[in-house]
């Protein structure tokens, strides 16, 4: 398939191959109408699962020739990046690859299924809350999201769950998937904090579009009952 220890054009070229070859296009059409953002001459048409598994291998080999020769023409090899930085178990060489990947991000799938692989993150929770707090930025809406959301998987519990709130008060975005992804977080700190994050969402800055998907998705959750669900409703603008 490709010499995972020696990249060079050549290997290159052969994971690119590979990747056509295992090309569904069905997948693929389907991909681009959820990020319709992104032009399907951009995809491939390769399932996540499998992109986990051949950042996997590379990850095992010269990851490091892989990233440096990486071309990010097509949504799979920007995935399949960021897929192989989040399996470096070094903080500094972490910490290198990620400052450079994440102005790449461009939608909200590849933020998403990077920001959920960060394991590292768990080995210095404090370091990393400051970190990425630094890329909450009004102007950039992939950047914020990817904040976000790792704020959603890492971060909802006592030691961070007010300056959260305060974080996400403090945000004045009309960006689509920025606000989307408030919306997601506060509906997951419901689930832990119900009570703490109702009284935060009925004294917020949120805008109506956010606050109202705020509710929406708390109210789409298995994890909330009947009753309360119909309670929520009613707070809705």
């Amino acid at each position: 398939m490709f010499n995972k220890d020696n990249w060079n054009k050549e290997e290159y070229n052969k994971l690119i191959n590979y990747l056509n070859k295992n090309s569904d296009e069905n997948y693929k059409m389907f991909t681009q109408k959820l990020i319709p953002n992104i032009s399907v001459d951009k995809f491939i048409g390769i399932r996540i699962p499998i992109l986990r598994k051949i950042a996997k291998q590379i990850s095992k080999g010269n990851y490091i020739g892989f990233l440096n020769i990486n071309k990010n023409n097509y949504f799979e090899e920007t995935m399949l990046e960021g897929l192989v930085i989040s399996n470096i178990k070094d903080n500094f060489e972490f910490e290198k690859y990620l400052k450079s990947f994440i102005p790449k991000i461009d939608n909200w799938s590849i933020c998403d299924s990077f920001c959920n692989s960060l394991k590292i993150v768990n080995t210095n929770k404090e370091y990393y809350f400051k970190f990425f707090k630094q890329y909450i930025n009004n102007n950039k809406e992939y950047e914020t999201r990817c904040a976000l959301i790792i704020f959603l998987n890492y971060y909802i519990e006592d030691n961070y769950i007010n300056e959260i709130f305060e974080i996400v008060n403090n945000i004045n975005s009309n960006y689509y998937y920025t606000n989307m992804a408030i919306a997601w977080l506060l509906s997951i700190c419901y689930i832990k904090y119900p009570n703490k994050t109702l009284f935060f969402l009925k004294n917020s800055n949120l805008d109506v579009f956010t606050y109202n998907k705020t509710f929406q998705k708390i109210i789409e959750s298995n994890r909330v009952s009947i009753e309360i669900k119909n309670t929520l409703r009613k707070l809705k603008k």
